[in-house]
């Protein structure tokens, strides 16, 4: 009776996580879809020098959806100048900051290294952007990391990626979740962030470490805001902001850089009806006992990480490549004078960044 019983236990286990896995659902088909604008870029594009009209023999972009884990994801496809599909192109993935959506930074990159050659992909996270997925604005590292992966599953069946070449680059929020992602997705060469936030960390510490004191007590709330989903149905988010009445005051009186200059950035500059700063609260119970930086070692491969010298977010991009002892080749590549969101569109550094992602990748991949 007793082997019996082993038996049956370890044959519920084998269907427990076969039943786990089966949720995860790689992509394995894309089609084209109708965007959705809010300005006068035919894609709702806001970064400067976006593209407005796909002209033959130029940089062009390709609005798609796909399915990943159930979720549908929008994303747009950037295809360099000349592009044939029988071709063999070197890739990217860009994943874009937290609160952010394709349209902006990623967007801008994207298109960058398009120019430069290269099929990128960039993609509103799962239910986030133009992508589905319930409850909205859930953020969670398995998804976001899933995201990431998804992209990838994307590139190596788009028409004229070379397989063997696939990248990743990642910005802000974005930049952690590479990071994770590049810990087991062993299909890419090279890796690259930009302004990189470990989202783990700082919503359990609080930015530059100004909310220890309190962990527990944010943790019980997340925890209370699960319990109100189980009660009610909804929940309260967290981050949200009334970017209409900000006023520029209230913007210079932010002390730290990257939430004074992101209120400038998402709110005024380069404001997108789809991009905020809000979460769902139970979100929390994942983000706070999650952190970009564990096992960074299983990295092999070639890191870059570009950072504004300046930002004070720093700390978390020498804190992340120092724990990278899994690869020799890696760098970390300072913007002089830049703080963390100017990194995102201040002509002269994104030139910088261009550049050295350009030599990055043109060696890596």
């Amino acid at each position: 009776m007793r082997y019996a019983t082993i038996i049956i236990m370890a044959a519920l286990s084998v269907l427990i996580c076969t039943a786990a896995f089966a949720d995860i659902m790689p992509v394995r088909s894309f089609t084209e879809r109708q965007p959705k604008t809010h300005n006068a870029n035919p894609w709702g594009l806001v970064y400067a020098d976006a593209i407005t009209e796909n002209l033959p023999g130029q940089v062009n972009i390709h609005p798609i959806t796909y399915e990943l884990n159930g979720i549908t994801i929008a994303a747009n496809v950037y295809t360099p100048a000349g592009y044939d599909p029988s071709g063999k192109y070197p890739a990217v993935t860009v994943a874009h900051p937290n609160g952010g959506v394709k349209e902006q930074v990623a967007g801008l990159f994207a298109q960058k290294l398009a120019e430069a050659g290269y099929i990128t992909v960039a993609a509103d996270a799962a239910f986030q952007g133009e992508s589905g997925g319930l409850p909205r604005h859930t953020d969670i590292p398995f998804f976001r990391t899933e995201d990431i992966h998804g992209m990838v599953d994307l590139l190596s069946i788009y028409p004229g990626v070379d397989v063997n070449r696939i990248g990743m680059l990642g910005i802000c929020g974005g930049g952690g979740y590479t990071l994770n992602a590049a810990k087991s997705e062993k299909r890419i060469k090279s890796v690259a962030t930009l302004s990189m936030f470990n989202t783990g960390r700082v919503r359990r510490e609080g930015y530059m470490s100004s909310q220890i004191g309190d962990i527990q007590a944010r943790l019980k709330q997340a925890s209370e805001a699960r319990a109100e989903v189980v009660a009610n149905g909804s929940e309260a988010s967290s981050g949200t902001v009334d970017f209409d009445a900000l006023t520029d005051e209230a913007i210079e009186a932010i002390a730290n850089d990257l939430y004074r200059e992101g209120m400038k950035y998402y709110g005024k500059t380069h404001r997108h009806p789809n991009s905020t700063f809000e979460y769902t609260r139970s979100s929390l119970t994942e983000l706070m006992t999650w952190d970009a930086t564990d096992n960074l070692k299983l990295i092999n491969v070639p890191l870059l990480m570009m950072a504004g010298s300046v930002a004070d977010s720093l700390y978390l991009t020498e804190d992340a490549i120092e724990k990278a002892t899994g690869t020799n080749d890696k760098e970390l590549y300072l913007i002089p004078g830049a703080f963390h969101i100017q990194t995102y569109y201040v002509p002269e550094y994104v030139e910088q960044e261009v550049n050295k992602l350009k030599e990055f990748f043109g060696r890596t991949l």
